[in-house]
């Protein structure tokens, strides 16, 4: 403030009440502090006023002194005051936005969900062990013999050429299939029996919408008396029909595979394009979804089981694909992303 030509004490009632005035107009606490730094600072407005006090006489000098300190002792006090408003006013925002009410109940962590692959594969295991089926799992890491010769499927056979194999050094392999868990139920178990293999298997295949290195199967099998493809399709229609909910166009081909005989390619039209063609099928209309027929009589023999006594059936179904199929998944790669936004659907 400019110096006042008014004498020293009208000069500090007007320093007072204009000080007074910026303090209860003082809109944030940054503002309080600029007036009291302006009022009561080292250089402020008292403290200039208080140099002239050396011009006084000595009676006047004791008056004007204590008009000086109330004027300090009614500055601080509302600056006080003020400041105490904010405060006040910080703790209520603060309680405000922290505000919890405990008589509700604890959040908790977010729900999850089964991850589609997992869902049907639980509804395809209480399907087979209703209709007395056990439930068997194997070593993801097998020897050679389970994923290959106990399966007719010789060194020199060219069907280990087809399964795109990753070797490991100790000579064994990641399982190229689930049917070695069919080769260790029928050692452990004998007949008759009734199991599926559900689990992961490995191919060392080029990833593309229909095709990865690292995917789902459900291996099932029956070995019994008499066991003919009449109960093969009886299954496998039965298996469709309850995944589905409904009937599905299938197709059923004559198949080569070492471990069956005669073999069967069951296809399903494909439920993303409705047969038109897609890059899930390849544009051809229809997915091949389960490899089967009667068990060759070279694998029950390598299991020890009597050929001339037993026989069955085996089938080898895609969980990966059929999850794509019964859920519209356009790309098997989403399955393994791990991206939540494609999980949360499910």
């Amino acid at each position: 403030m400019q110096e006042s030509t008014l004498p020293l004490e009208s000069t500090l009632v007007e320093l007072e009440a204009h000080a007074k005035e910026r303090i209860a107009n003082a809109a944030t606490p940054d503002d309080l502090e600029a007036v009291r730094v302006e009022a009561l600072g080292r250089k402020g407005t008292l403290a200039q006023a208080s140099k002239q006090m050396g011009k006084l006489a000595p009676e006047e000098r004791a008056r004007i002194g204590k008009l000086l300190n109330a004027a300090k002792e009614t500055l601080e006090t509302a600056l006080e005051t003020r400041k105490a408003e904010f405060d006040r006013q910080a703790l209520a925002a603060r309680l405000d936005a922290e505000w919890i009410d405990l008589t509700l109940p604890a959040p908790g962590p977010r729900p999850g969900s089964l991850h589609p692959i997992t869902q049907v594969q639980m509804e395809i295991e209480d399907l087979f062990t209703s209709m007395g089926f056990a439930v068997l799992g194997g070593p993801e890491v097998e020897t050679e013999y389970h994923n290959f010769d106990a399966l007719n499927i010789p060194a020199d056979h060219p069907a280990r050429d087809m399964q795109d194999t990753f070797w490991l050094k100790d000579g064994n392999l990641l399982r190229t299939h689930t049917s070695p868990v069919q080769v260790r139920g029928m050692e452990r178990l004998g007949p008759p029996l009734r199991m599926i293999a559900p689990g992961r298997v490995f191919r060392n295949e080029e990833v593309d919408a229909s095709h990865e290195h690292t995917f789902y199967q459900l291996e099932g099998m029956m070995i019994d008396r008499e066991v003919s493809v009449a109960h093969l399709i009886y299954f496998m229609k039965t298996l469709l029909s309850h995944i589905f909910g409904r009937e599905v166009t299938v197709r059923l081909r004559p198949g080569y595979f070492p471990f069956v005989e005669p073999g069967f390619e069951l296809d399903i039209q494909c439920l993303i394009c409705g047969g038109a063609g897609c890059p899930v099928c390849k544009y051809g209309g229809w997915v091949e979804l389960l490899p089967c027929g009667l068990v060759n009589p070279n694998v029950l023999r390598m299991s020890g089981i009597d050929p001339e006594e037993w026989n069955g059936f085996a089938f080898g179904l895609g969980l990966t694909r059929l999850a794509m199929m019964r859920y519209a998944i356009d790309d098997i790669r989403h399955l393994q992303g791990g991206d939540l936004r494609f999980l949360k659907q499910f």
